[in-house]
């Protein structure tokens, strides 16, 4: 087995140890399902990663988008072409979409 060294502060430390001894167990086994958790991507994270926050934005543009779309096609193009430019000047576009 491996061993892993990780830094936490004293308070959280002392709050864990606390509910492994209450539990009965290591600190190292009460904390790794959450290191097994955290390593498995079915399972999603223990936090809230930066892919859910992303997968948001891009549902709500993309409703945005379509009322956009709907009400007035070529504000939605020039939008578009505006965000490809502000993408591509910023480097967070590809050079074969940044047209």
């Amino acid at each position: 087995m491996t061993k892993i060294s990780i830094r936490i502060d004293e308070a959280l430390h002392a709050r864990l140890s606390r509910r492994a001894d209450e539990a009965g167990v290591s600190l190292s086994h009460l904390i790794r399902p959450a290191l097994e958790q955290a390593a498995d991507p079915a399972r999603g994270y223990v936090f809230s990663s930066q892919d859910e926050i992303l997968a948001t934005c891009i549902q709500i543009l993309s409703i945005v988008a379509t009322g956009i779309g709907q009400q007035s096609p070529k504000a939605l193009q020039q939008g578009m072409a505006d965000a490809r430019a502000i993408l591509a000047e910023r480097g967070l576009l590809g050079r074969e979409h940044a047209r």
